[in-house]
């Protein structure tokens, strides 16, 4: 189990050389097939560094499969690899695609109420409704982005952030707010670019919101720092902090605060995030840290 975990591992160290625009995915079970845009398994054989062509949708031999219908207790989006075997899109699937690029997985499409979410204490961790006393859970308005996980990411409940009051991480990945205009499905594995990043604070708990769009979006060329963000979709940034500020107020909670001022982080501030998050992802899956009920599947 341990070397099944180390082999998941990727680095998130960037580089700004052509060749780091290839997936080269050290003792990874992805490889980059010869002659395909996508990326395959290969069964531990010797992996190989080839470039691939900047399509925002990711496609790395991944089929998904639903089990169960929609917004039932049963429902499950499942994750499998070409011979139908399960993976977990948590561990599984790469973070780091080379030059600033991540994929990110859609959890919840644009304009929809249902709260999607990786099982993270289910085995092969599909995507799933979260429930409340055995009860689905629905925003009490639809989310305006699309909205999901970056992969391979691990918020520390153990790491206590000084930059942002003390709090702890939320024992979740990181979110991601992707601002495109296309309405994605649920599992739709993307290439983005993180603009920026949110410091949320849900009830004592730090939880990273990071803003991206995706490579095909019309507007993806003009955008790849916070102030391009606000330049090209004004308004956005503020949206997106009070959508996740008030969305419980309804529910009869209080609303969730931010750190770092209120306001959103740049770009390489959002960088320092993912890696810091994929360095204690690494550590939970080689067991440094204890993973309590959390699956590593």
């Amino acid at each position: 189990m341990a070397a099944a975990a180390a082999a998941r591992i990727v680095s998130v160290a960037g580089s700004s050389t052509v060749a780091s625009s290839s997936c080269l995915l050290l003792k990874s079970p992805f490889a980059l097939k010869h002659g395909r845009n996508a990326l395959s398994f290969n069964n531990g054989r010797r992996l190989s560094k080839r470039l691939f062509s900047c399509n925002a949708i990711y496609n790395p031999q991944v089929q998904i499969k639903h089990e169960g219908q929609p917004e039932t207790l049963d429902y499950r989006v499942f994750f499998e690899d070409t011979s139908g075997k399960k993976i977990s899109p948590w561990h599984d699937i790469p973070l780091h695609l080379g030059d600033g690029v991540f994929n990110f997985i859609v959890e919840i499409p644009k304009e929809s109420s249902a709260k999607m979410e990786v099982a993270t204490d289910e085995p092969y961790t599909p995507i799933k409704q979260d429930t409340k006393k055995g009860k689905l859970r629905y925003y009490p308005y639809n989310i305006n982005w699309n909205y999901g996980l970056l992969p391979q990411t691990w918020e520390d409940p153990s790491l206590a952030n000084s930059e942002v009051d003390g709090a702890f991480g939320d024992n979740d990945p990181v979110d991601v707010v992707e601002i495109g205009e296309t309405r994605r499905k649920i599992g739709e594995i993307l290439k983005v670019k993180p603009l920026a990043a949110l410091a949320m604070i849900d009830e004592g708990e730090l939880d990273w919101k990071i803003v991206a769009i995706s490579l095909d979006d019309p507007r993806a060329s003009l955008v790849n720092d916070v102030d391009d963000v606000e330049k090209h979709f004004p308004g956005t940034l503020t949206a997106i902090r009070d959508w996740f500020r008030d969305y419980k107020i309804p529910d009869g909670k209080p609303a969730n605060k931010f750190g770092l001022g209120n306001k959103a982080a740049n770009k390489e501030y959002a960088l320092k995030v993912i890696t810091e998050t994929n360095e204690s992802w690494a550590k939970l899956v080689k067991r440094s840290i204890p993973a309590g009920e959390l699956s590593l599947a």
